[in-house]
C-alpha cells in the first residue's frame, strides 16, 4: 500500500551516545581523526544491545498489524477499506514493491501550529542503526527549502530495526545529517525515477505544487508565520487536487481553522486522500469514527483506518494505536503492540530534543483552574510578563535571564524568540551572570538562526560560566569535551564538568553522566550506575532521560525487563512532542469563549491518549457548555472521556464516575458502583472529596450499610486531609450529631414503652383487676387503721 508523509528535517538535531543532546551542525576545531581505541570505546555495541529482544518486538508489530485481518467482527469493514484501496489506479503503485512506501520529499514543511508537527512527523527509517539531530542555521534552512519544494516523491525500504538504546556514533559526520534516518541507497536507486516523474508532470500540476511551495514559504517563517494567506495558497493548490494541500485543508474544516469546521466536508476529503493512499486521510478518517462525527461511531472502522494509517507511518496514528493497545479499546489489551507503537513515535519525538531537554509543555486541567482562581495554572500573566520587561530594560538581571530563558525555551504561554532570548543573555552576561553566560554558550554551540554555530564562542562563555560554578556552563563545557568540539576530546574533563553539575541538579549533567557510564567513556561500563542517573535526570523532566529508561525497561538492561514501565515512559516522550503544542491552543481557544473550537482539539487529543484532554472533554460536556451533541448523549461521552482519564490515574475523573453512576448521568444509578469508584479514589489517592461522598453513604445507607460509626471516620478523614473539607466536615458531623441524638431519644422513649407495657396487670389479674386492686388497698387501709389504734391505747 503506498502511504504519503512529511520530512520536515528542520527540527532534528545530531545524536550522541544513547539518546543525547543535539550536537551542532557546523562543528568547529573537531578533530578529523581518532585512533581504533577511541572509536571502540565510543561504539555502541550496536549487535549486542537490543538487537534480539528489537527482532522479537519487530515480529510482534508484524503479527499486530494483521491482527484486525483475523478480526471475525471487522471483516466487513477490511472489506470496505481494502476495496477503497485496491481503486487506486496510479502508474507509481504499481510500480512500487510490496515492501516499500511512498514517502513525500517536500521537506521542511510546517503547517498551522497544532498541524505543524504534523509535518514534522516524519519517521526515522527502521534500517538505521542510530539516529541524527541537525539544527539548521537561516541560510540552511532557506537552501532546503529552495533545494527540496520541487521534489517529488522518494521510496524507502522497512527493514527490521536493530535499533540502539537511541545513541550515535560521537565522531558521525553531523553534515550528512540533512535529512531524517532515510535509507540513502533507495534514495540513490529512485532518483532517477524521480526526474522521470518530474517531468511527467503536466501544467496543472506543476501549477498546484507552485501554489502549495508558496503557501509553505509563509508559514516557515522562523518567527512570523502567515497562516491566514498559507492557507489561501493551500486552498488554490487543493482545488488542483494537490495531494498534500488537501491534507491541510481537509483537517482545517475538521478543526475550523482557517476554514469553515464542515466535518461532512472533511470527511468527503479525508476518503479521498485516503483513496489515494495517504495515511494522514486514513488518520481522519479513523478519529471521526471513533468520536462519531459525520458518520456513525465504529470502532472497529478506526482500528482499521488507524491501522493502514500507522503502516503508512503516520506517528499519530502508530500513537492513537498504541494507546489502544495499552488501554484495551476496541481491541484486546497487550502491552507489547502498545510497546512497538509507543516507540516509534517516542523515537521521532526524542531525534527533534536539543540540549535543552525537550518542548515545555502546559498540562492545564480547565476544572482545577475554575477551582483553584489564585492559580495562573503556570502561564505568565500578560502583565507579569510586561513589568519583567520594563525591569528588565531598567537593568534588573535577575529579570534579564528569566526574560531570556523564557524566549529561549518557550512555555508558560511565551512562544520561542531566541532573537530576544539573545538580546537579554547579552543584557545580563555584561552585568557577569553565570547563568547568562551558560545560555549564551549554549546558544552558540547548538546554532540557531540568529547566531551561527561557533565552538569557540562557546566554549569562551562555557568557561565563564563555570569558573563562576554554573551548572550549564559546566556541563556545556563537559559537552565540547566528550565530543572534541573546539577542544581535545578528554573524556575524563568531560566526566568531571558532569559530575560537577550532575552534583547541582543539572538534569543534562545527569544524563550524560548516565550515558557515559553505559557506554563506558572515561569509565568502566556500568548500567545500573546509569539507570541510576537517568532515573535523576527522568526527575528533572529530560525527556531523553525518559527515553533512554523506557529503552532499558524494555530490554531488561540493568533493570528488569518491565513492558507496563517501559510502555508508560515512551508514552511520556510520545507526548512530548511538538503537537502537544495543541494543549495551550485550545486552552487560548476556551479562554476567549471558543467552546466548540477547543472541544475539538481536546478532543483530537484524547483520542491520542492524553489524559488532560480527555479530562477536559469531559469537564466541558459536563457544564453544558457544548451545544454539540444532545443533553443524554452529552453525559454519555462525558462518562466515557471520564472513565479513559481515571484509567490514567485522574483523581478527579474517579470521582466523577463516582458521581455519574450515583446521580445516573449517562448510565443507570448504581450506589454500589459509586461506592467503589468513591473508595478508590480514598484509598489510592486520598481525595478528601471521596472520603466525603463516603461517609455520607454510609450515615444513609447507600450502596453500603448504615453505620453511623464509620460516617463520622470518613467525615474525620476528609477534614484531615484537605482544610477545605473542615467546614462540610463539621456541618455534616452537626447533622450527624442531631439526628444521632433523636434517634438515641427515641430508642429511649421506644423502651420505657416496652417496660410500662410489661407492667400491665391484666397480663396477671385478667380484666378485673381493678376489682382486686381496691380490694387489696381497702384490706391495706383496714390493717393501717387498726394498728393505729393499738399504738394508740398502749400510749
Amino acid at each position: 500500500m503506498q502511504n504519503q508523509f512529511y520530512n520536515a528535517h528542520r527540527h532534528l538535531h545530531q545524536d550522541d551516545q544513547l539518546h543525547t543532546p543535539a550536537e551542532s551542525k557546523n562543528s568547529e576545531n573537531v578533530k578529523p581523526e581518532v585512533d581504533e581505541g577511541e572509536k571502540q570505546n565510543q561504539k555502541f555495541e550496536q549487535n549486542t544491545f537490543f538487537e534480539d529482544k528489537e527482532a522479537n518486538l519487530n515480529t510482534i508489530h508484524e503479527q499486530d498489524s494483521h491482527n484486525s485481518h483475523n478480526n471475525p467482527q471487522n471483516t466487513e469493514d477490511f472489506e470496505d477499506i481494502i476495496a477503497h484501496q485496491n481503486s487506486l489506479g496510479q502508474k507509481d503503485l504499481d510500480q512500487q514493491e510490496p515492501d516499500q512506501q511512498e514517502i513525500s520529499d517536500h521537506q521542511n514543511t510546517a503547517v498551522h501550529k497544532e498541524f505543524e508537527i504534523f509535518q514534522d512527523s516524519q519517521l526515522p527509517s527502521d534500517s538505521q542503526e542510530f539516529r541524527s539531530e541537525f539544527n539548521p542555521d537561516s541560510e540552511t534552512l532557506h537552501e532546503t527549502v529552495v533545494n527540496q519544494q520541487n521534489q517529488d516523491t522518494n521510496e524507502i525500504s522497512h527493514e527490521p530495526s536493530n535499533e540502539a538504546l537511541n545513541t550515535a556514533d560521537l565522531n558521525s559526520d553531523v553534515d550528512s545529517a540533512n535529512f531524517p534516518d532515510t535509507d540513502h541507497t533507495a534514495d540513490a536507486v529512485n532518483s532517477k525515477g524521480e526526474e522521470m516523474k518530474e517531468d511527467e508532470l503536466t501544467p496543472l500540476e506543476i501549477k498546484a505544487n507552485e501554489l502549495y511551495e508558496q503557501g509553505e514559504v509563509l508559514i516557515n517563517n522562523t518567527y512570523h508565520k502567515n497562516y491566514r494567506a498559507a492557507y489561501v495558497f493551500f486552498k488554490a493548490a487543493a482545488q488542483l487536487n494537490h495531494t498534500k494541500a488537501l491534507e491541510y485543508i481537509g483537517f482545517g474544516h475538521f478543526f475550523g481553522d482557517h476554514c469553515n469546521q464542515n466535518f461532512t466536508k472533511a470527511k468527503e476529503i479525508f476518503e479521498d486522500l485516503s483513496n489515494r493512499g495517504s495515511a494522514r486521510g486514513q488518520l481522519g478518517l479513523g478519529l471521526l469514527f471513533s468520536i462519531g462525527m459525520s458518520v456513525n461511531s465504529s470502532q472497529a472502522k478506526t482500528i482499521v483506518y488507524l491501522t493502514f494509517a500507522a503502516l503508512g507511518g503516520d506517528p499519530l496514528a502508530q500513537m492513537a494505536l498504541g494507546y489502544r493497545y495499552w488501554a484495551g479499546i476496541g481491541v484486546e489489551m497487550k502491552c507489547e503492540s502498545a510497546l512497538t507503537y509507543y516507540r516509534k513515535v517516542a523515537t521521532l519525538v526524542s531525534n527533534m530534543v536539543s540540549v535543552s531537554g525537550g518542548p515545555v509543555i502546559q498540562r492545564i486541567r480547565l476544572q482545577e483552574e475554575v477551582e483553584n482562581t489564585h492559580s495562573n495554572s503556570g502561564l505568565l500573566d500578560d502583565d507579569l510578563l510586561q513589568y519583567y520587561h520594563f525591569l528588565a530594560d531598567k537593568g534588573d538581571m535577575q529579570a534579564q535571564v528569566v526574560l531570556g530563558q523564557l524566549y529561549y525555551q518557550g512555555g508558560r504561554g511565551v512562544e520561542i524568540n531566541h532573537e530576544r532570548a539573545l538580546h537579554y543573555f547579552l543584557m545580563a552576561a555584561e552585568s557577569g551572570n553565570a547563568l547568562a553566560l551558560a545560555f549564551l554558550g549554549k546558544m552558540y554551540s547548538e546554532g540557531s538562526p540568529v547566531v551561527k554555530q561557533n565552538n569557540e564562542t562557546a566554549i569562551s562563555y562555557f568557561k565563564k560560566a563555570a569558573e563562576k560554578g554554573n551548572a550549564v556552563g559546566q556541563c556545556g563545557l563537559g559537552l565540547m569535551y566528550l565530543r572534541g568540539q573546539g577542544v581535545e576530546k578528554d573524556y575524563i574533563n568531560a566526566l568531571k564538568y558532569f559530575t560537577l553539575a550532575a552534583e547541582q541538579g543539572w538534569a543534562e549533567g545527569q544524563l550524560q553522566l548516565g550515558i557515559m557510564h553505559y557506554s563506558g567513556l572515561g569509565v568502566r561500563r556500568d548500567y545500573k550506575l546509569a539507570v541510576k542517573y537517568f532515573n535523576l535526570a527522568s526527575q528533572g523532566g529530560h525527556i531523553l532521560a525518559f527515553y533512554n529508561l523506557a529503552q532499558m525497561h524494555a530490554t531488561g538492561t540493568g533493570v528488569l525487563s518491565n513492558c507496563h514501565m517501559a510502555v508508560e515512559l515512551f508514552k511520556n516522550v510520545a507526548e512530548r512532542g511538538r503537537w502537544s503544542e495543541m494543549l495551550m491552543e485550545a486552552h487560548s481557544l476556551y479562554r476567549e469563549g471558543n467552546v466548540e473550537a477547543a472541544l475539538i482539539k481536546y478532543t483530537f487529543l484524547a483520542e491520542l491518549g492524553y489524559e488532560v484532554a480527555q479530562s477536559n472533554v469531559a469537564y466541558i460536556l459536563d457544564q453544558g457548555e457544548s451545544m454539540m451533541f444532545l443533553k443524554q448523549e452529552t453525559n454519555k461521552r462525558a462518562l466515557l472521556q471520564w472513565t479513559r482519564a481515571a484509567s490514567q490515574g485522574s483523581t478527579i475523573a474517579r470521582v466523577k464516575m463516582g458521581d455519574y453512576h450515583y446521580y445516573g448521568f449517562g448510565t443507570s444509578v448504581d450506589y454500589e458502583v459509586a461506592a467503589s469508584h468513591y473508595r478508590v479514589a480514598s484509598e489510592q489517592h486520598h481525595n478528601a472529596q471521596a472520603m466525603f461522598n463516603l461517609g455520607y453513604m454510609h450515615e444513609k445507607g447507600l450502596g453500603m450499610k448504615q453505620d453511623v460509626h464509620l460516617a463520622k471516620r470518613f467525615y474525620d478523614m476528609a477534614a484531615e486531609t484537605s482544610t477545605e473539607a473542615q467546614v462540610p466536615v463539621t456541618l455534616a458531623l452537626l447533622k450527624l450529631g442531631l439526628f444521632y441524638g433523636v434517634d438515641v431519644f427515641s430508642k429511649e422513649m421506644e423502651f420505657y414503652k416496652d417496660f410500662l407495657k410489661k407492667l400491665n396487670p391484666q397480663l396477671y389479674l385478667g380484666p378485673d383487676w381493678d376489682l382486686y386492686v381496691i380490694t387489696f388497698l381497702a384490706v391495706l387501709l383496714g390493717l393501717v387503721i387498726l394498728l393505729r389504734r393499738q399504738m394508740g391505747q398502749a400510749a
